[in-house]
């Protein structure tokens, strides 16, 4: 992650991991119930994330007359919500759907899905139907105060993260390393160029088309659903490929990719391949 996490901060979430595990373990071994979960919900809230207890987390908090069990509020708007279910029960898709519709109703952006054990972060998609994507997820009792990996993604949740809108910039960088992008990235027009041209220096008598270029890349050479994006609900923001169908990308990818200038006959595809993502990817 790009965002530096201040010392204090990371110190604070590992003293939240040498003593939460253990909590939500015995709330496990005792089977609680939903709002006694969310009780201590709040309270790591409070103790590891950085909100104020009794101004930035509310409870019960309604969206038109449907409530939701936690919302973290600094400056007065919302940052996310949390729908908290018993420790017990096992976070299935009805209960995403269910946070789902309450976040849609409030155009609340994030969504974090939890028992107190396994912790979903979601990002909504305003789109029909409405939906949302995984971010990520934790298992908190497995977690280790020295795990960096834990650390970061606790960050983006904490106070200084939403200042620094790092659960943001934790999507961006997911998202510009998704297969699915890379995969369309790799069929574009330019990198197809770049292949053709390659092909040529190599063997001067071969002719393919671009569009069987593409086609031995689908089928042969990346996995065709990678490729095709076959996911069951693809996100849908345009590439520059007619057959590509939708990927989420950065905003300097939603241009058409540049073709490279001539290049010596000893300059290898591999370079060329390298100094597009390092100009359009990373």
């Amino acid at each position: 992650m790009a965002v530096k996490i201040p010392a204090r901060v990371a110190a604070r979430i590992s003293t939240g991991l040498r003593k939460y595990p253990k909590v939500f373990q015995q709330a496990f071994d005792r089977d609680i119930n939903e709002s006694d979960t969310a009780v201590i919900i709040a309270d790591f809230l409070s103790e590891v994330l950085g909100f104020d207890k009794y101004n930035e987390i509310t409870t019960e908090f309604a969206i038109r007359g449907t409530y939701y069990d936690l919302a973290v509020k600094v400056g007065g708007q919302v940052r996310y919500l949390v729908e908290v279910k018993a420790i017990g029960i096992k976070l299935n898709d009805s209960h995403l759907r269910q946070a789902i519709q309450y976040a849609a109703t409030h155009g609340v952006e994030w969504v974090i899905l939890t028992n107190g054990a396994s912790w979903q972060v979601h990002r909504m998609r305003f789109e029909q139907p409405v939906s949302a994507d995984l971010v990520f997820d934790l298992d908190l009792l497995s977690a280790t105060p020295r795990s960096k990996e834990v650390i970061e993604r606790l960050f983006v949740l904490t106070r200084e993260g939403v200042s620094k809108s790092a659960i943001q910039e934790f999507q961006q960088q997911k998202d510009a390393s998704s297969p699915f992008l890379i995969a369309a990235v790799l069929q574009s027009d330019s990198l197809i160029g770049v292949l053709r041209r390659e092909l040529r220096r190599i063997s001067p008598g071969a002719k393919l088309s671009e569009d069987e270029l593409r086609g031995v890349l689908i089928d042969e050479v990346l996995k065709r659903e990678v490729a095709l994006d076959e996911r069951p609900t693809a996100p849908c923001t345009t590439v520059p490929n007619r057959r590509c169908r939708g990927q989420i990308l950065p905003t300097s990818l939603l241009q058409p990719l540049p073709r490279l200038g001539r290049q010596p006959k000893t300059f290898l595809l591999k370079t060329e391949l390298q100094q597009l993502f390092d100009r359009h990817v990373r």
